[in-house]
């Protein structure tokens, strides 16, 4: 059991639109609102995409510039990850580009697209390297266990730093229409994740048991629209913080404590901008 529960929130992710749920946060200020009601809910951290002029997925430093300094505002305990996510559109050294332009407090990064599929292992090593010497706290998303073999052998060369340790398991992903159950999390724990700060996100209704099996483990939670529309019991949510919050309160219910934005910052060791 983990002392405090981080409660990372990805309110719109990169495909979704209104047209999907009319409160899926697209413009920067959706954005920064909906992150201010899912921490009032409990959340500590913002996972955060960017969209362009018709809506789509961008990795663009000025908008994210834009953002940032919008939560740095409104919501300033509130850490804020951004994404690196390609999509299909984005190279390599654009997603790097973007960080390096940026230096944020945090990113995600998907391992198999910053190795181009495990090809490109001296690229992505030099980009860590800068990412530890600079301490931008990276999350490595990982889609499988395959993804984590890769990982953990990836440490252990020295491709990865050691004071990468945050991942995140991604559940549903290959799953018959992205739904995913509990036991999806079954391969991941197989691995060697002792040492590893770990979340857990997963596509479909069953999002809130997936991330409550992968507590159990001892890992933090990732929910948000991004992955999942619903709440636990199949209803439609009303937003990202609708479901941050049925999550706080089943971790409340159970004794469990919700971490504060302090402790989210010192259990990731995440620096201050």
């Amino acid at each position: 059991m983990t002392t405090a529960v981080i409660i990372m929130v990805a309110p719109n992710g990169a495909r979704k639109t209104q047209a999907d749920h009319p409160a899926l946060p697209v413009s920067i200020d959706e954005t920064v609102d909906e992150a201010i009601r899912c921490q009032a809910a409990g959340a500590t951290v913002l996972h955060a995409h960017v969209r362009g002029k018709q809506n789509e997925h961008v990795l663009d430093v000025g908008l994210y510039r834009e953002l940032i300094a919008e939560m740095k505002q409104k919501a300033p305990e509130m850490l804020v990850q951004i994404t690196t996510e390609a999509v299909g559109r984005y190279t390599i050294e654009q997603q790097v580009d973007c960080v390096r332009s940026l230096v944020p407090e945090m990113t995600s990064i998907a391992l198999r697209e910053i190795t181009a599929s495990y090809a490109e292992a001296e690229f992505a090593q030099a980009f860590f390297a800068w990412a530890a010497e600079t301490r931008v706290h990276i999350q490595h998303i990982l889609y499988s266990a395959d993804d984590l073999s890769h990982f953990i052998r990836y440490r252990q060369e020295g491709i990865i730093p050691e004071s990468h340790r945050c991942v995140l398991f991604v559940l549903g992903r290959y799953a018959v229409d992205f739904q995913s159950t509990p036991a999806d999390l079954t391969p991941f724990l197989q691995g060697d994740i002792g040492e590893l700060d770990w979340f857990t996100c997963a596509f479909g209704v069953q999002e809130q048991a997936c991330v409550m099996a992968g507590i159990e483990h001892g890992g933090h939670a990732r929910v948000g629209f991004e992955n999942n529309l619903h709440l636990p019991g199949g209803e439609l949510a009303r937003s990202t913080a609708s479901l941050v919050d049925s999550l706080t309160h089943e971790l409340r219910s159970s004794g469990r404590v919700v971490a504060d934005p302090a402790q989210t910052r010192k259990l990731l060791g995440v620096r201050r901008a």
